[in-house]
């Protein structure tokens, strides 16, 4: 299977946080599955990193990274298509990093990896 991680849900996984769900916990560390992480959830992850409502272990760019490699979660670029697919969502969500998010996992045919009982309401398949 294929994964897209929501921001939060690569927090709470590299973090080893308690709220990261059993069955999301599984599908990351099962070997069958390419897990991603989009580049939006890295520019999320650095604007509110240095708005001081992200508090890290280090600094973005070196965090992100080394999670990334010791977790084995491969990078997803923002192209284009993704970004266009905007226009065919409806507007039942607000956040604009978690609408680019869906239209990713629409667009490359992602399980999204998320806590978010909102983004259940598209037509993406969620793992919590």
């Amino acid at each position: 299977m294929r994964l897209l991680l929501d921001t939060v849900t690569f927090l709470w996984a590299t973090l080893d946080d308690p709220r990261l769900s059993s069955r999301a916990r599984e599908a990351l560390t099962d070997p069958g599955n390419d897990v991603f992480l989009s580049a939006v959830s890295a520019w999320e992850i650095a604007v509110k990193h240095s708005l001081g409502r992200l508090p890290l272990p280090g600094r973005p760019a070196q965090f992100i990274a080394a999670q990334r490699s010791l977790h084995g979660i491969q990078s997803l670029p923002l192209e284009e298509g993704s970004a266009l697919y905007v226009t065919h969502l409806p507007d039942l969500h607000g956040d604009p990093f978690d609408r680019i998010l869906i239209c990713q996992a629409i667009v490359h045919g992602l399980a999204l990896v998320t806590p978010d009982h909102q983004i259940a309401q598209y037509p993406v398949r969620i793992i919590w």
